[in-house]
């Protein structure tokens, strides 16, 4: 399977334009939109995203107001991924949507004990995980320097250990990382990112940053 994950679009149009050009380009199976998909009031990027012709996996970010969710139940080939999960040819997909704003440190949601009492019996070794902010400690650095990832979502990878965390938030730390056997993928567009190619086959995953054409 091909994967094609994307986070912070933002409601801009220049970068659902760079998504659109990739989907030719690659071709993949599936769209993953790991949050920050609007800009708290612009809607018409969930409209383009239903006309695509290909699943696509999508949760709120903090830019994502909840009327969205009503947006994605509107388009057939939207599945959101609110603390639940879903299998798609095959493989395993389970996401957490939320989080509130840096600096500097994030978490997943305000209920984050029940987010993840409920997500664990779901999660399995070969399980892809979504959320919108990274870890703690793995591509989640800001200026430079500070962390400003997620602990309770550190934590809850550490104890679960799924085959792939795919995630956003902090623009300026794109790219991959490791936390135990689970490999964070960070791909959030911006000046220098348009979102990550994921290639699984065999069980095996690997995972390439799309560099943006400037």
């Amino acid at each position: 399977m091909l994967l094609y994950a994307v986070a912070d679009i933002h409601g801009r149009s220049d970068r659902m334009a760079a998504i659109k050009s990739n989907l030719e380009t690659y071709r993949p199976n599936v769209l993953i939109a790991a949050g920050d998909i609007t800009q708290y009031r612009t809607l018409q990027i969930i409209s383009e995203l239903g006309d695509l012709s290909l699943p696509v996996l999508a949760l709120r970010g903090n830019t994502d107001l909840k009327r969205v969710e009503l947006q994605f139940a509107l388009k057939e080939n939207i599945v959101f991924l609110n603390n639940r999960d879903v299998t798609l040819q095959g493989v395993h997909f389970a996401g957490a949507s939320g989080t509130i704003p840096v600096p500097f440190r994030s978490r997943i949601a305000f209920r984050e004990k029940f987010i993840w009492e409920r997500l664990m019996p779901m999660m399995t070794p070969q399980t892809i995980l979504i959320a919108h902010p990274p870890p703690w400690g793995c591509r989640d650095r800001v200026v430079g320097k500070y962390h400003a990832g997620c602990k309770s979502l550190e934590r809850f990878i550490r104890d679960s250990q799924p085959a792939l965390l795919i995630c956003g938030h902090i623009h300026e730390d794109v790219g991959t990382a490791c936390l135990g056997k689970t490999l964070i993928v960070n791909c959030a567009m911006g000046s220098s990112c348009e979102g990550a190619i994921i290639d699984i086959q065999n069980g095996r995953i690997t995972a390439k940053i799309l560099k943006t054409n400037g």
